[in-house]
């Protein structure tokens, strides 16, 4: 007998850490919902994944927008029925200034994708893995070590952050009585496009510039895949990897 298919939902899913989760999860044999802004980014992803035809599908969204959300969540139970797995990972952040420089309308806009998009894609897979059989799922929220501790300049995204893991910990405790498990992923300087300039130097809290390491993505790629193939029975709250010699522990 065949094993019952594997359903996914990933966000952010056009690049980086959600491309490549995304790209690792097909490889796997899930079948992932591609969850962007950009449909030509996403139909990349998918291409990425060899022979995956059938298991991956492009469906373009702004994570901010709850009937786009709706649509998409939508199209997923319309096309497979359920969903086993949702990796919250669409993030932005703000420029590196002062937060007393900020503008509300950067504020608002890291606030909406990084809390409200988190939100909003939890609400509706709640709502789908309560009323599937059998019930119950998983949900990953991308944290970071900005979850614990901040950056200089980086008010807005620390902030949303640090709200997310509440979000986890609220929706664990929801979600337990239902079998629905939600846990935290905080990641520390991936080797994707948006972390590469840390390899040459980033802001210190003293002021000075320093090259931190990067953290190959496959090992995220692979924490994320060793937390979604746990029964719902199981889980992992709170999972940090990063690079051995970046300057967290004990950071500032």
């Amino acid at each position: 007998m065949m094993a019952p298919a594997r359903i996914a939902l990933v966000t952010g899913a056009g690049s980086g850490i959600g491309q490549a989760v995304s790209v690792g999860l097909l490889r796997d044999g899930w079948h992932v919902a591609l969850v962007g802004r950009r449909a030509t980014a996403l139909e990349e992803t998918a291409a990425l994944a060899e022979g995956a035809a059938g298991r991956a599908r492009v469906l373009p969204a702004d994570v901010t927008d709850p009937a786009a959300v709706r649509r998409v969540f939508g199209a997923v139970r319309e096309a497979w029925g359920r969903l086993d797995l949702l990796f919250n990972n669409a993030g932005v952040s703000a420029p590196a200034v002062p937060l007393e420089d900020l503008t509300v309308e950067q504020w608002r806009a890291v606030v909406e994708v990084n809390l409200t998009g988190v939100f909003l894609c939890t609400q509706e897979a709640v709502r789908l893995m309560k009323a599937q059989s059998p019930r119950g799922g998983r949900i990953i929220n991308n944290g970071s070590i900005s979850a614990h501790v901040p950056r200089p300049h980086s008010a807005p995204y620390a902030a949303t952050k640090h709200a997310v893991t509440g979000l986890t910990r609220a929706t664990a405790l929801e979600g337990r009585a239902f079998d629905i498990a939600c846990g935290q992923i905080d990641i520390g300087n991936a080797a994707t496009d948006m972390a590469r300039g840390y390899a040459k130097g980033v802001l210190q809290p003293n002021g000075s510039l320093a090259v931190e390491p990067l953290l190959d993505v496959q090992h995220v790629v692979d924490a994320v895949r060793y937390m979604a193939g746990l029964p719902v029975t199981a889980n992992v709250p709170f999972l940090t990897v990063m690079a051995t010699g970046m300057p967290y522990m004990g950071r500032g």
